[in-house]
């Protein structure tokens, strides 16, 4: 007897804590989900027609838990990189975009050869400042650099 009152009881309260489970998830308290907020569209030149090694723009500004896409071209004549690694880290990336490929999971860097096109749609999580560059041996010090600053949502 003492048996069947305890896994009774027990069942009751299995029951109420998946209950209680259910009713926090995301979509019973009305939270979007990151793959349906609404994007921010950036653009970002990786190198400019001219050869000069730079991204236009060179400072970029995120707000932590808003989602973007980031529109990364590359207008010149030989291939870079948008290299963020802590940046990156610290990102939910929901995918990557290049051609008729999409990538999803961890994203450290992006290479984008001559005429290349992608797209890095991503929630930054965490404020800081982040460091921009160009992997590509010499070109950070040819002054391909920027930085990537993320603020609180207010």
């Amino acid at each position: 007897m003492v048996f069947h009152t305890c896994f009774v009881h027990g069942c009751r309260a299995l029951v109420l804590l998946g209950l209680i489970w259910f009713c926090l998830t995301p979509a019973a308290i009305a939270l979007p989900v990151p793959a349906q907020q609404p994007l921010q569209e950036m653009q970002i030149h990786l190198g400019t027609t001219s050869g000069a090694l730079r991204f236009v723009p060179d400072q970029l500004e995120f707000v932590a838990g808003q989602r973007y896409k980031l529109l990364l071209d590359n207008p010149s004549n030989q291939k870079h990189y948008f290299t963020a690694k802590d940046f990156a880290d610290t990102s939910w990336t929901q995918k990557v975009e290049a051609g008729k490929v999409e990538v999803k999971g961890a994203i450290h860097e992006l290479e984008l050869k001559p005429g290349a096109i992608a797209e890095w749609i991503l929630i930054p999580q965490k404020t800081g400042k982040f460091e921009l560059h160009c992997s590509v041996p010499g070109h950070a010090a040819a002054g391909m650099v920027g930085t990537i600053q993320v603020i609180a949502d207010s």
